[in-house]
């Protein structure tokens, strides 16, 4: 159910703390791009900010004057349906337009939707705002996580704020939940905001099994790193040993070993590593060679969504071993939003449960993350299945 006058403030909300995100950054930081997946954060300021103008305020506000012709071919991201853009690895190439006229780029649009929101407008319109809105939600995220690789790549490895926690230990004891082999439900079920690949609840067989109630730590990951785990080819996919071989990693992103003793790098500039943290930054060959390791395995989405209630989630992205694929009955929307999600659904594996960097508003139970298996720089971790 959409709630017009809070769905406004939401709205203002959101493009005030996008903004919020970015101020502690040198105006140096706004236009770094160190690998192909991530962006710089004045690309995010603007590919937010074009999402709306592009698919609310060009076809619904007639008075709307576009700010800047040739910013839909700067910020559009992958939309094939809207036209050209600068290939993703080139953004960082971008020096213009400037940071200043990007944030005017963004005063301009948000004060055109405030305006466009004054008046009635059909239900359509406002579900592409509940879009656009969450759109810009995942933009904080991403946000959060290209200015850690940004700046965890600077060889001074610059702290960003004080005010972000990235570390929460779980205090409680480790166990194993036991799972009842049956048949399960599995997707978004309420009238609140979701992603249309949540979408299509059904119903999955399960076979018993049990789920460890923590997520693996940096001290146990540690000891995998001490055991020579990433020597071991016979603990990896050959894909994945392939990776470890010619990235020669040797240990999680962000972690140094500084005489003899292991730091990794935080927002808050370098740290040693605590070991009763749950570990982090983590691609997907790595946890399943950790699993391999231990004799466990990695939980299917399903069994992860079927257990969730049992145990506390939110701190990390959890791989699962679930190809990401579509539910039952699985439709993409019609036009360009119809791109969001759906022709991703290949060669990716699911995360479920959000991090430290996930907005509130997508820390659900039936929100499906999905990346490559060996991407590392979102807050990336797991929790281990015995059966």
């Amino acid at each position: 159910m959409i709630l017009t006058d809070s769905l406004v403030t939401f709205f203002l909300e959101t493009r005030a703390h996008t903004e919020n995100i970015c101020e502690p950054l040198e105006i140096e930081d706004y236009v770094v791009q160190p690998i192909v997946d991530v962006s710089p954060p004045k690309w995010h300021l603007g590919h937010t900010t074009w999402f709306f103008e592009e698919f609310i305020l060009k076809p619904h506000a007639n008075e709307y004057r576009i700010f800047n012709d040739d910013f839909s071919f700067v910020f559009n991201s992958y939309y094939e349906s809207v036209g050209k853009r600068v290939v993703r690895a080139d953004r960082g190439n971008l020096s213009r337009p400037s940071v200043k006229k990007v944030y005017e780029y963004r005063s301009h649009v948000t004060k055109a939707m405030t305006a466009l929101f004054e008046r009635e407008q059909p239900k359509a319109v406002w579900e592409l705002l509940e879009i656009g809105i969450h759109h810009e939600k995942q933009h904080q995220e991403l946000l959060l996580t290209d200015i850690k690789y940004i700046l965890g790549n600077n060889p001074l490895l610059p702290v960003y704020s004080d005010a972000f926690r990235e570390h929460v230990p779980e205090t409680q004891e480790a166990e194993w939940i036991h799972m009842d082999e049956g048949v399960y439900e599995i997707g978004h079920a309420s009238d609140a905001f979701c992603y249309d690949n949540e979408l299509g609840r059904h119903k999955v067989y399960l076979n018993a099994f049990n789920i460890a109630n923590k997520l693996v730590t940096n001290g146990e990951f540690m000891a995998f790193v001490l055991d020579g785990g990433y020597t071991r080819f016979d603990l990896w996919h050959a894909e994945g040993w392939d990776w470890v071989q010619k990235n020669g990693i040797t240990a999680p992103l962000y972690w140094h070993n500084i005489n003899g003793e292991w730091h990794h790098y935080t927002l808050l500039g370098l740290q040693k590593v605590p070991l009763e943290a749950s570990v982090t930054h983590i691609s997907y060959f790595e946890a399943f060679a950790f699993a391999q390791w231990k004799g466990s395995r990695l939980p299917t989405e399903f069994e992860w969504e079927s257990a969730q209630a049992h145990f506390n989630w939110g701190s990390r992205w959890e791989w699962t071993e679930s190809a990401y694929l579509p539910y039952p009955g699985y439709q993409k929307a019609a036009g360009a939003l119809g791109e969001y999600n759906g022709k991703f659904m290949v060669n990716q594996k699911v995360l479920r449960g959000g991090s430290v960097a996930t907005p509130i508003e997508h820390t659900r139970p039936t929100y499906r993350n999905f990346f490559q298996t060996d991407l590392r720089w979102q807050f990336t971790g797991f929790r281990l299945v015995e059966q």
